[in-house]
């Protein structure tokens, strides 16, 4: 299939998908459809083994799709189980926030000043305990300098690898943040000291882009930055199957196709 016929969603899914190969038996927990379709499409295909919830309070047998209900349930998610899967490690949520700096740490509680903030949304919520509990991977719709900040957040919420806010300068043991999607590319932290690194490109997207909407400086793989992987056929077939009510086609304005002009 002629990757024309795949949009930008379908590329992030995929692209979405990666940050749970080799994760083993865990929770996956992806937040928003397109990182929900995401951990679907990796049970799916590659990663039997993922548990995945209804969103509410119910683990299905299989993905549930975005506005659906499981079919046949498997065991509850209460908070009991929840918490004991993500306090214990076995847990890999991939998470949207507002804010991320240089030094992965994020930002969902408030623009501005705490004591007095431009916007103030949801407060730090669970953000603290999941950085340091279980692996954290990213999700932004919109690649910018406002959402990728020069300097530190306005309020930290999840811990991040900067060296000063920690007694002797290392992070602590149960920090581990993985892979950074957007909309225009696919990051991790493998640079040097855990800079963030751009590991592929979305197609028709340059690395300069990405720096310029980029609030600090980018490592990059390679000198030759690699081309995101563009969904095959019996992938779209496959996310075509777990987003029967098409949720992805809403996501980014006008539905744009993976490959840009």
């Amino acid at each position: 299939m002629s990757d024309n016929q795949a949009t930008l969603a379908e590329l992030v899914i995929v692209a979405c998908a990666e940050a749970y190969r080799d994760n083993g038996e865990i929770m996956a927990t992806g937040i928003g459809p397109l990182p929900r379709l995401g951990t679907a499409l990796a049970k799916k295909t590659f990663a039997p083994e993922l548990q995945t919830t209804d969103g509410e309070c119910y683990y299905g047998d299989e993905p549930v799709p975005p506005g659906g209900r499981a079919d046949v349930v498997e065991g509850y998610a209460n908070y009991d189980r929840v918490f004991s899967a993500l306090w214990g490690g076995r847990r890999h949520s991939m998470v949207g926030p507002v804010q991320m700096d240089r030094f992965g740490q994020a930002n969902i509680s408030v623009i501005g000043s705490h004591d007095k903030p431009k916007v103030a949304m949801l407060g730090a919520r669970g953000f603290p305990g999941n950085s340091i509990c279980h692996p954290n991977s990213f999700f932004f719709p919109n690649h910018n300098a406002r959402t990728l900040v020069d300097g530190e957040v306005d309020f930290v919420c999840m811990a991040g690898y900067n060296p000063a806010r920690y007694v002797g300068g290392k992070p602590p043991k149960g920090l581990d943040l993985r892979l950074i999607v957007t909309n225009l590319c696919v990051m991790d932290f493998g640079g040097p000291d855990h800079q963030i690194r751009v590991i592929s490109l979305h197609p028709g997207v340059t690395f300069e882009e990405v720096q310029e909407n980029t609030g600090f400086p980018l490592a990059k793989i390679a000198d030759a930055i690699p081309e995101t992987r563009v969904p095959n056929a019996e992938e779209l077939a496959l996310i075509d199957a777990l987003d029967p009510f098409g949720v992805r086609h809403k996501q980014f304005k006008d539905n744009p196709p993976a490959r840009r002009a």
